[in-house]
């Protein structure tokens, strides 16, 4: 999923010279990004630099290394928070004793946006244009992919001429993930570092949100198993998860479209998710609870109207974020 977003952002660095063939790309990864930005790098010419999640595995730690990336893995932790914290820790020593590398920071520049808007074309192609409702649903993490999509669809859907119906956004997020206000509540199973965040993001534009899920592993498990035996499609825990709640959300409205996001496949889940399946729920007798608060949030699964609000405080991400060499960040690239 974030190759179109890794492709398109470097070519736009490279295009407007904020860097140059030959320098080093760094950021911090859970996996599908670090995958993604060493391939651009790849293709670029660029070098790769990865402070890589102690989820990362040896499949992904091979194809790094066969595309010439540069990977730094956290030591295993109990705290997958935690693991996310030292990661970004670790970026800002690296930037402080290489001042000429390029933070490419997924989390926080909108460039990232860029590449997800042939995506929301092929989309816009693919649903009805007779003005009935679109609804899409993806895990959150960094927030680009959600973002961006529902950004260009709304746009390309403007104007009585298009025929386009409304689109919303549905977002889906693990316990224990501050973006959307669930830190309180303790999941201990979940893999917070693809779709959840123990950290502000800056590219998560809030308001665009209609709706949110919260779903614990159980829950995300179990949508992952029924998505393989429903429908042959082996993909990641962040797909079982996006895949539960777009079920739930496309029963309530009939004649509508629905969208989500598969991010991943299944392989890197084959010990943790699939091995597991005589633990897995039927899916048909899973619902969320509806809350009118985060304050009300519990699992294994629970579901809010977000009515497009802004940022639970503690989400906000910080104004000091920089470009990539230290310089205040321009926004708006998308």
């Amino acid at each position: 999923m974030k190759v179109v977003s890794a492709l398109a952002a470097v070519r736009h660095l490279l295009d407007t010279g904020k860097v140059r063939r030959g320098d080093t790309l760094l950021d911090s990864s859970s996996g599908i990004y670090a995958y993604a930005l060493a391939l651009a790098c790849h293709r670029y010419g660029m070098r790769c630099h990865i402070i890589g999640s102690t989820t990362v595995d040896h499949t992904l730690r091979t194809q790094l290394a066969v595309l010439g990336a540069h990977l730094e893995q956290m030591p295993p932790s109990a705290d997958l928070k935690l693991d996310q914290k030292r990661r970004v820790a670790r970026v800002h020593e690296i930037l402080r004793a290489n001042p000429e590398y390029h933070w490419m920071r997924q989390y926080h520049d909108d460039i990232h946006y860029l590449g997800y808007r042939a995506i929301a074309e092929r989309v816009r192609a693919a649903v009805p244009a007779d003005g009935s409702p679109l609804t899409l649903v993806g895990g959150v993490g960094s927030g680009a992919s959600t973002g961006a999509l529902a950004r260009y669809l709304r746009e390309d859907g403007a104007g009585p001429a298009s025929g386009a119906g409304p689109v919303r956004l549905v977002g889906v997020q693990p316990f224990g993930s501050v973006t959307f206000g669930s830190e309180h509540v303790a999941d201990p199973e979940i893999i917070i570092a693809g779709i959840g965040s123990s950290i502000p993001f800056a590219n998560v534009a809030h308001t665009a949100y209609d709706a949110v899920h919260w779903l614990s592993f159980d829950t995300a498990l179990a949508g992952s198993v029924d998505l393989l035996r429903r429908h042959a499609v082996f993909a990641g825990l962040s797909t079982g998860a996006g895949y539960a709640a777009a079920r739930w959300e496309h029963a309530r409205v009939p004649g509508g479209t629905t969208v989500f996001i598969a991010a991943d496949t299944g392989h890197r889940y084959v010990d943790t998710v699939f091995a597991r399946h005589t633990e897995a729920a039927d899916l048909d007798d899973l619902t969320p609870r509806t809350v009118s608060s985060p304050a009300e949030l519990a699992l294994p699964w629970a579901r809010m109207e977000w009515n497009g609000a802004k940022a639970p405080a503690q989400a906000e991400a910080p104004l000091e974020a920089a470009d990539g060499r230290g310089r205040a960040a321009v926004g708006g690239h998308a």
